[in-house]
């Protein structure tokens, strides 16, 4: 278990100007006190999170048997999840059907996401009599014992400074368009989000970064720029959707394990989308009931393809995308496949 003494949180929160704060509340109704910036770049949270709750997750206990999932929202996280949770647990298929939140993953980054004057709204807490169910719980318990596997939407410069040099990391990037595409349903279907404008809208706010737990191009650079070491395992999406197989074998020497070729087969096989996306243990679909998503807005796991951002953006909003993108990754080598000839 990690020993390290707690760290102060190097970073001020600072709110939105007020009228921007008004816009978002007006179009996002899951975010009715808007937003608030964190770090360097302006890495956003909701406006009721606390510095403590923040400097919280930048103290997350570590321990070396720990394996952490880090991603921008909607680029696989869920997806790598389960194919990481599955390697490190040798393939154990059955302890995979039981539900992903909290029992297998703590999502570190929760109390951040979500407003709590919504919370109050959609989710009010559990009563005693039992008669309120309550939010689930999907944080999950920090101190529990090792090993703990970690989810983060936070950017390594948010996370446990000491992350890379305690516990294994899973990073995996998404080319920025296809992101889009996914986070504008995600943000409508999640009741704790709730956008209500329509997609050029919402590429407008996507664009001035002012999306929760945005800006994601920077998110990805900052990742980018920390990929050779060693205890960084740094994936694409779009790789996955190409040649899952050569991704899987990548993770697991990562993770130290070693698979046949019919092992390797199997787990590509319950990663493939179409079956990934009914798989009940994985696909949140019971927070239906709970009245936490829409029922008439899609599903949690929804397309999973590559490309699918052409069936969105006109020629007007892609050019205009393209130079923002360009100029976002002016210095970097890093770079996006926007499509592919071929995938699962």
């Amino acid at each position: 278990m990690d020993s390290a003494k707690r760290v102060p949180l190097p970073f001020k929160i600072i709110p939105l100007e007020d009228e921007v704060q008004k816009k978002i509340a007006k179009d996002f109704a899951g975010n009715p006190n808007g937003l608030v910036s964190c770090n360097h770049w302006g890495f956003k949270f909701s406006a009721t999170v606390t510095e403590q709750e923040v400097e919280d997750m930048y103290n997350h206990p570590l321990d070396p048997r720990d394996v952490w999932v880090v991603t921008p929202p909607k680029c696989g996280t869920t997806w790598t999840q389960e194919m990481v949770w599955l390697i490190a647990n040798d393939l154990d298929y059955e302890g995979a059907k039981t539900p992903f939140n909290p029992d297998r993953w703590s999502f570190l980054d929760i109390t951040g996401v979500l407003d709590k004057d919504q919370m109050k709204k959609i989710a009010p807490p559990a009563s005693e009599d039992g008669a309120t169910e309550g939010a689930p719980n999907i944080a999950g318990d920090p101190n529990r014992p090792s090993p703990r596997f970690v989810k983060s939407h936070l950017p390594f410069s948010l996370n446990n400074p000491r992350l890379l040099d305690v516990c294994k990391v899973v990073y995996m990037a998404r080319n920025p368009k296809d992101l889009c595409v996914s986070f504008y349903h995600h943000m409508r279907l999640i009741r704790f989000h709730d956008f209500l404008g329509d997609f050029e809208l919402f590429v407008d706010y996507f664009m001035k970064d002012l999306t929760m737990e945005s800006p994601y191009i920077e998110h990805m650079i900052e990742a980018w720029n920390l990929r050779h070491h060693p205890n960084l395992c740094f994936l694409f999406y779009e790789d996955m959707k190409k040649d899952m197989k050569t991704e899987i074998r990548k993770v697991a020497k990562f993770l130290g394990k070693d698979f046949t070729d019919e092992q390797v087969d199997m787990l590509a096989e319950h990663l493939h989308f179409d079956n990934f996306k009914n798989n009940p243990w994985v696909n949140a679909e019971h927070l239906k009931p709970l009245g936490l998503m829409y029922t008439d807005r899609g599903n949690f796991i929804r397309k999973g393809k590559t490309g699918d951002w052409k069936n969105y953006f006109t020629p007007e909003m892609n050019e205009k995308f393209d130079k923002w993108v360009a100029e976002k990754l002016k210095g970097t080598d890093l770079t996006f496949v926007q499509e592919l000839e071929k995938q699962d």
